[in-house]
């Protein structure tokens, strides 16, 4: 019987040597390079640059400043910068506006809701008989309540999208494009 490259195999008798099994695989572990390069596109040569230069220090000792590429400076300056933007537009009053129109519904929406649900559970476990009361036929006052809560969940729904779409959506646009190109100007005019 033969391997798959082309070498018969043992007897099985155990007296194969390991260095047998290695035959034909390519370069053994001590012969394989040790300067590796990666012909990746994805590849940070940038990253690469600064471990290499920080490679040359004594080990435990602490990173310098030298190894860091200029480059890498200047994109987390322009990250500041930007971050200064992002805090200063929180601090606009155009924000606050947006965020308060924005708690001036759902707080009060968020509490009438949480309300209605719990009286429907508090109801059903404390009032059977008016929860079983009927209606109409086989409906009765749960039926009509459990399928209210559906319903106020759409209706709800529904205001919410429609006070977004009235009072917010034309604000929060304009100040994002406002804090787009207060960013763009900060990083000085490279994105």
């Amino acid at each position: 019987m033969q391997s798959s490259n082309r070498r018969a195999l043992g007897s099985g008798d155990g007296s194969e040597s390991p260095g047998d099994h290695r035959q034909g695989h390519g370069l053994a572990f001590d012969e394989a390079p040790t300067d590796v390069r990666y012909d990746d596109p994805w590849y940070d040569e940038l990253a690469s640059a600064w471990a290499e230069a920080g490679a040359a220090q004594a080990p435990g000792a602490p990173p310098t400043e030298t190894g860091v590429p200029g480059a890498r400076r200047a994109r987390e300056d322009a990250a500041d910068a930007a971050a200064q933007v992002y805090l200063e537009v929180q601090r606009s009053e155009a924000f606050r506006e947006v965020r308060g129109r924005y708690r001036r519904f759902v707080a009060p929406a968020t509490a009438g809701f949480l309300l209605w649900y719990v009286a429907y559970v508090v109801a059903a476990t404390t009032a059977p008989d008016l929860m079983a009361r009927p209606v109409a036929g086989a409906v009765n006052v749960a039926l009509l309540a459990g399928l209210g809560q559906f319903l106020t969940t759409f209706l709800l729904t529904w205001a919410y999208s429609r006070h977004a779409r009235l009072r917010r959506d034309r604000a929060a646009l304009e100040l994002r494009w406002d804090t787009q190109e207060l960013t763009r100007g900060a990083r000085g005019g490279a994105s």
